[in-house]
């Protein structure tokens, strides 16, 4: 239960801190004067949406606060971890006039997305217009679940259905990239058949550059070389050999003479000896160059076909169109491995699709077993509401899969006992409100929350009837804290503790405040429920009844 309320700088809201008892909770106060305020500032502490907005004084942070009886949570988010504190809980949330906000569970900073998740065990808010989410098929379908106790089977339902949808992306991934290799593999072959009957070998290009370079020039080499030939051992005894030869002998014959020209005459042999392999060599190149036309254009005709290639594939080198080739020849070649994933997904999706489908059927049959007390228990807390003849029925009708299952819950209802129609067509506003306090006083026991807060669900309900909701709405009260903002004296009178939400000026500012009232200030504030700013005798004493009741 919420045992403190902290509230500064927010809204028509200075500065409030009220404590408040557990059982029922009754708050009233004139239109205007912030009933609403203080259920928006609760919704700001449990995680709802924060601006700057919010802020009375732009240049001070908003803070709001509520300690909280600790909730027995079998699981808390890892985002949520706090110290304990005893037996309750603190909660914070500021918001900075940059509209930038805090939470903080027991002093520890928790993300609001946390918050959230920890607020659902702590509180819930039934706003004015949450009528409209009887019309909501979720909520429907969820108020069902938990009168028939399906958590855990939704929970396991839940995760087969995500298990499925994760199964069937991936499946469909992988189709389509099969679909998407399979068009590319036609024109993939065609490009890899082009450069695998080119016989691409590294190197090939700057081989065949060379050769066309020497065939170009071959007649101009082969003059060279045999004019080197014929310089060096020419037939008319002048050549260089000759030459060499003689100076050999002659300086042999001085180094009789001379015992140190011996060395030179020895280096002088071997220069002889490496020129006449030199020469021989070249004799040898002479004789093997091929002034060959045929050849000439063999080769050019190579060099154009592989620049051709390096053009048509955007690279500079045979080693890129190669890397290119056995690219291609693994895309071309590939697919059995996808193929084989392929075939492994769908025995896989087949089971989770199966056992999706049991799990499905189970839960529809949890939903149609539990659906008509669910419907009765319903029913009967109406009739108790001054519809004696209503009748409130669920059926159920298909839908598309989702995370909670395949069914719509469908409510349907009719005031007079025939022809119950869907409820959100044939239900006054009245009869709504009557409607969703049935399901909140029926669901209570169910959602195992400490506090509940009805903002105003008597609204399009007076006289008896209002009284009777009051009696629901006091008969929940002992089992839980129940907040009830609301319009109607005879609801107000049944509170345990009574508060009275008023709005005062202070200069040129509006301020609202709350406090507890008791005894005659309780007396005069439902006799001015019932007559309005006029208070008559006749209210008073009239509220005093109702106070007594």
């Amino acid at each position: 239960m919420l045992h403190r309320l902290t509230i500064g700088n927010y809204v028509l809201v200075d500065s409030l801190e009220t404590e408040f008892p557990g059982g029922l909770v009754i708050m009233t106060g004139q239109t205007g004067a912030g009933k609403s305020l203080l259920v928006g500032a609760l919704s700001l502490l449990l995680g709802a949406k924060a601006d700057a907005s919010v802020l009375s004084d732009p240049g001070k942070n908003c803070v709001v606060e509520g300690v909280f009886d600790l909730p027995d949570i079998p699981s808390l988010p890892e985002e949520c971890e706090f110290e304990p504190d005893g037996e309750l809980i603190t909660v914070r949330r500021v918001i900075a006039p940059s509209g930038r906000s805090r939470a903080f569970v027991n002093d520890c900073p928790v993300a609001v997305g946390a918050l959230q998740q920890l607020a659902a065990h702590l509180v819930d808010i039934h706003a004015q217009a949450d009528t409209a989410r009887l019309s909501d098929k979720s909520y429907r379908l969820d108020m069902l679940d938990r009168y028939a106790g399906n958590a855990a089977l939704l929970a396991e339902y839940g995760e087969a259905y995500s298990a499925t949808r994760k199964i069937r992306q991936q499946l469909d991934g992988l189709k389509e990239e099969a679909r998407r290799l399979d068009a590319d593999r036609e024109y993939d072959a065609a490009r890899y058949r082009t450069l695998a009957e080119a016989a691409l070998r590294q190197g090939e290009a700057e081989e065949l550059e060379a050769e066309e370079k020497l065939l170009a020039n071959a007649e101009e080499i082969k003059s060279g070389l045999c004019r080197i030939e014929s310089l060096y051992d020419s037939p008319e005894g002048d050549g260089i050999d000759t030459l060499l030869r003689e100076v050999e002998k002659q300086l042999g014959k001085t180094a009789g003479y001379v015992p140190s020209l011996e060395s030179y005459t020895e280096r002088l042999s071997s220069v002889r000896i490496e020129l006449d392999d030199i020469v021989s060599d070249i004799a040898s190149l002479n004789a093997s160059m091929d002034v060959s036309e045929d050849r000439l254009e063999a080769v050019r005709e190579r060099l154009s076909t592989l620049y051709e290639l390096r053009r048509r594939f955007g690279v500079t080198t045979d080693e890129e169109l190669i890397a290119i080739r056995d690219e291609l020849a693994a895309r071309v070649g590939g697919g059995e491995d996808l193929a084989d994933r392929i075939v492994a997904l769908e025995r896989s999706l087949k089971q989770s699709q199966a056992r999706e489908d049991e799990l499905a059927a189970k839960l529809h049959s949890a939903r149609a077993t539990a659906a008509p007390s669910f419907a009765e228990a319903v029913s009967a807390l109406l009739r108790g509401l001054e519809l004696e003849r209503a009748v409130f029925s669920v059926s159920l009708q298909p839908a598309p899969s989702g995370p909670s299952g395949r069914d719509e819950a469908v409510f349907r209802f009719s005031a007079t006992g025939v022809d119950p129609e869907d409820m959100s067509k044939v239900a006054s506003g009245g009869e709504r409100s009557r409607i969703m306090l049935s399901l909140r006083a029926m669901m209570s026991r169910y959602m195992q929350l400490p506090t509940l807060i009805f903002d105003e669900i008597d609204t399009g309900v007076s006289g008896s009837a209002a009284d009777k909701m009051g009696r629901l709405i006091c008969k929940m009260g002992d089992n839980m804290q129940i907040f009830a903002i609301t319009h109607l004296p005879q609801v107000a009178a049944k509170g345990r503790a009574h508060y009275l939400v008023s709005k005062t000026m202070e200069g040129d500012r509006a301020l609202t405040s709350i406090r507890r009232i008791d005894g005659e200030e309780r007396v005069g504030e439902i006799a001015r429920m019932l007559s309005g700013s006029a208070i008559t005798p006749e209210a008073v004493a009239n509220a005093r009844r109702l106070l007594e009741i």
